[in-house]
């Protein structure tokens, strides 16, 4: 699951299985040096002593970069010279930059950050949730092409490393003066979590680590369209996020036509997982529903919702649309958000209606787009195969 996949050409074309294997060429950049911002600590510890060096230096470094903000190598001043030297012959350290910031009326900011290869990604800081929360990303653009995403048109351009989704925490904490405040994590930026799931997994192990910024788990929301096999592998993780399923529709037929990966995994098999999904005693599954105009937002969608989550610790968080250009759908009115809420509530769950935030600056949910980006070459492919 990790390295990419075949999921953004399986829907569009039969044939493109069969003749695209790996459709994401360089799915992440392989550096000729290790990035120390994408390294474990114990791996750390080892690479250090095979150099030479001390294992508790290990833990100095994750200090630095963590909990004090280093973005050199030459910053971390307690580090004996040779070390420094060590390390800024043996390993990158990157930083991704911010090229442009913008803040919301209701005080969200997105962060436009470019990777050092150019590429380009959006990480979102929402204030007072009641926690600050900071929305990230797990790839450049999206498989997954859910038809009311903005990131779905993008097409996916490749996974980020661990490196870069960790990276992604450091720099809004930095800019927004919270290295030594709590907040929280979710992924819910560009990409799929689970799609770049070694990655992914990685990079939540290196947030959690104690001499870094230490991360609680509980504070990590993974939101997913579910892909079954890595759920099953998540279920055996030691670190276990929240999880989040991005269902949006009640029945195979629906879910196929706004999420395509519906097609391969269908609602029955995801729902099996999440009943098998070990949960911590206040833990529950949060089920997530855009509502659409028309589309998924009546009372009779509700109680077929309501029908597939017996058995499941669960809350369902509805999301009206947050429109956009290119977008073929429209927000429900508040009278059909009010009805569907309600009808769920009257069936015994747990119902939350997710305020927008940042609409104003296209940071909502389903709204992150890089626009501008040059195609990778699975894009320039899915591009003359659908003209087939």
């Amino acid at each position: 699951m990790g390295s990419g996949g075949i999921f953004e050409l399986a829907w569009a074309n039969d044939q493109v299985i069969a003749r695209v294997r790996d459709p994401v060429p360089n799915s992440h950049p392989t550096p000729v040096l290790p990035d120390l911002s994408g390294v474990e600590r114990p791996e750390l510890e080892s690479l250090l002593h095979r150099r030479g060096h001390a294992r508790f230096r290990a833990r100095q470094i994750f200090n630095w970069i963590y909990r004090r903000g280093a973005t050199r190598v030459e910053e971390m001043t307690n580090l004996p010279r040779e070390l420094r030297a060590t390390l800024a012959s043996e390993f990158t350290f990157a930083t991704p930059a911010v090229t442009s910031r913008e803040r919301s009326t209701d005080g969200t900011e997105k962060f436009l950050l470019q990777l050092s290869d150019g590429r380009r990604i959006e990480a979102v800081f929402i204030p007072d949730t009641p926690a600050q929360t900071f929305c990230i990303s797990t790839q450049v653009g999206c498989a997954m092409a859910c038809a009311f995403c903005l990131t779905g048109k993008m097409g996916l351009v490749r996974n980020l490393t661990a490196g870069e989704i960790v990276a992604q925490v450091r720099v809004l904490a930095g800019a927004l003066s919270l290295r030594d405040r709590s907040f929280n994590v979710v992924l819910m930026g560009m990409g799929e979590p689970l799609h770049n799931y070694d990655e992914t997994m990685k990079a939540l192990r290196i947030l959690a680590d104690e001499h870094g910024i230490a991360l609680p788990p509980r504070r990590v929301t993974l939101s997913t369209v579910g892909l079954p096999p890595a759920l099953e592998r998540l279920a055996r993780e030691p670190i276990m996020p929240n999880l989040a399923i991005s269902l949006h529709a009640p029945t195979d037929d629906l879910r196929g036509a706004l999420v395509p990966i519906n097609r391969k995994y269908g609602i029955g098999e995801i729902i099996d997982a999440c009943r098998r999904f070990p949960l911590k005693k206040r833990a529950r599954i949060t089920f997530e529903y855009v509502l659409l105009a028309g589309v998924n937002d009546r009372p009779e969608d509700a109680r077929q919702l309501a029908k597939l989550l017996p058995g499941i610790k669960s809350k369902v968080n509805l999301i009206p649309l947050n429109p956009a250009a290119g977008i073929p759908f429209d927000r429900p009115s508040d009278g059909a958000i009010d009805r569907f809420a309600k009808t769920l509530s009257d069936l015994g769950l747990t119902v939350s209606v997710r305020k927008s935030r940042g609409r104003d600056i296209r940071a909502a949910c389903g709204q992150l787009i890089v626009e501008g980006e040059r195609r990778s070459p699975a894009q320039q492919l899915a591009s003359v195969l659908s003209d087939e």
